[in-house]
């Protein structure tokens, strides 16, 4: 534009920083700022907010915050409400939320206001950390200055508050959003419904719904598919399919997220001639397939015993160039564990490894769990201590893993002193860990060696399952005589039952 003598000027350069810091090159806005200098223009609020804006873009948060305190201390400009809600913001997402609420607080004692959008953004990312409690602190301070919260607020704190269970209060900020004359949006209203159909409490999700529709707030796809999921939950797949087939009369298209739940509860039904049907129907409907959908899939198959086909169907993933997750990886691995094929598990293992992928605890505890049905603790238990040195700490279900297959092979010192171990290492035996050994010791026919461990549950506080105490009872019914064993019994079932 300079060369063909077009008239350039502040916000010719303005938009030009805008451009380059979009493109994540905050290094040339910052040229062009040194050209704004020489041409003999002064930067302003709006120049400055975009340059901080693109550091965040670009992931650099310390520069961000550094220029943001040197604009401050140095009085280069007035940062306006747009700046303050950008670096608070900024900062939120960044996963810096101590560093903005203390940002918030300096700047809550100078003349430079903040807005009701600053202090959404905060609030929602204390939310987002699980710091609910500092939350609500934050909009009671913030009402106190008069400062009154917006739609976007309750749903932030709403959301944290689902988050954390307390629905207590939940019904509070939902009293205060209609004493304030707060209106709730399809936001609000799918905050509330998530959560429920999360865990199956679809009645409770369906009475938000209804509540939603009586204030002529308009279901989307998030809400549709939120529903789905929950029946999905709990098993009730015709109701599932109902929805599914009224979201277009509705208006709405299905997205990849409806087809993924709604296949998910298939494959726990072991439908999966419905789930396949589903699978196929995606690329017809203008959809593509991602990780989710092929996990489901394959997970699906495998567990109905059908390993070539899930083999087949990660093939034809790599074909359609669909990243496998390390959820996919597990997945193919315990494939091959249920199919007691050990020795691919092992190798696969290692060619995920050199192909760089990670593996995780579930990873390791899959393979050691594949191992010990397998009848090769040893090995499994080799693994296990490997574990540490790959950065990686055993868990209570790896522990356990081992422990039943050590008592199953009559190991039973070896599982006390891997109990000790347990405890030593900060990680101790839980309920199932002893009613494990409980069980293995039981199907050897090793009554007298189970009773201390019996004894060790009581003095723990644990309960026998159902699996054990049906063990316990079969022992009584061949001894009727034995004090003893009616005594630990009385001991270790549920006094509810008893």
């Amino acid at each position: 534009m300079r060369q063909m003598g077009a008239p350039v000027n502040e916000f010719t350069f303005s938009i030009a920083i805008n451009c380059y810091c979009l493109l994540s090159r905050v290094d040339f806005g910052l040229s062009i700022l040194g050209t704004i200098v020489k041409s003999g223009y002064e930067p302003d609020v709006t120049t400055f907010t975009t340059l901080i804006k693109g550091y965040f873009l670009d992931h650099k948060v310390v520069e961000a915050e550094k220029l943001f305190k040197k604009l401050l201390v140095l009085k280069i400009c007035e940062p306006n409400e747009v700046m303050i809600l950008t670096v608070i913001n900024g900062l939120c997402k960044a996963g810096q939320v101590f560093p903005a609420f203390e940002l918030l607080h300096t700047l809550e004692k100078t003349r430079w206001k903040t807005n009701v959008r600053a202090y959404s953004a905060l609030i929602d990312g204390l939310c987002k950390f699980g710091m609910v409690d500092d939350a609500l602190q934050l909009l009671s301070r913030m009402t106190d200055k008069s400062i009154s919260p917006n739609v976007v607020t309750c749903n932030s704190m709403i959301q944290g508050l689902c988050d954390d269970g307390r629905w207590e209060d939940v019904e509070y900020m939902l009293d205060e959003m209609t004493n304030c004359k707060i209106s709730k949006s399809v936001v609000t209203f799918n905050i509330l419904v998530d959560p429920y159909c999360k865990v199956g409490r679809v009645r409770d999700a369906e009475d938000v719904f209804e509540d939603m529709m009586q204030q002529n707030i308009c279901p989307n796809i998030i809400t549709y598919n939120a529903l789905i999921e929950g029946y999905c939950v709990v098993g009730n797949m015709s109701k599932a399919k109902e929805i599914f087939n009224s979201i277009a009369e509705k208006g709405l298209k299905p997205s990849i997220i409806t087809y993924s739940s709604l296949m998910d509860g298939y494959c726990k039904k072991g439908e999966m001639e419905e789930a396949m049907s589903l699978f196929l129907e995606v690329p017809r409907k203008g959809l593509k397939h991602d990780t989710i959908t092929y996990n489901t899939m394959i997970r699906g198959l495998f567990d109905k015993g059908r390993f070539t086909d899930g083999w087949k169907l990660f093939k034809n993933m790599e074909a359609q160039q669909v990243h496998p997750s390390l959820r996919t990886y597990n997945i193919l691995l315990d494939g091959l564990c249920k199919n007691r094929e050990i020795a691919k598990a092992v190798s696969f293992l290692r060619t995920m490894e050199e192909g760089g992928i990670t593996p995780n605890i579930v990873t390791y505890g899959t393979l050691i769990n594949g191992l010990c049905k397998d009848g090769k603790v040893k090995v499994a238990i080799d693994l296990c201590n490997e574990l540490p040195s790959r950065g990686l700490q055993p868990d209570v279900r790896i522990y356990t893993c081992i422990l039943g297959s050590l008592c199953q092979e009559g190991c039973v010192e070896e599982a006390k002193v891997l109990l000790v171990k347990m405890e030593e290492s900060g990680c101790p035996p839980n309920s199932c860990s002893y009613n494990v050994i409980v069980q293995s010791l039981l199907r050897r026919n090793e009554l007298s060696k189970t009773m201390s461990f019996l004894e060790e549950m009581c003095e723990r506080g644990f309960s026998a399952d159902v699996t054990t105490m049906s063990f316990l009872i079969d022992e009584l019914q061949g001894d009727r005589e034995n004090v003893v064993l009616l005594k630990m019994i009385k001991k270790v079932v549920p006094r509810d039952i008893l």
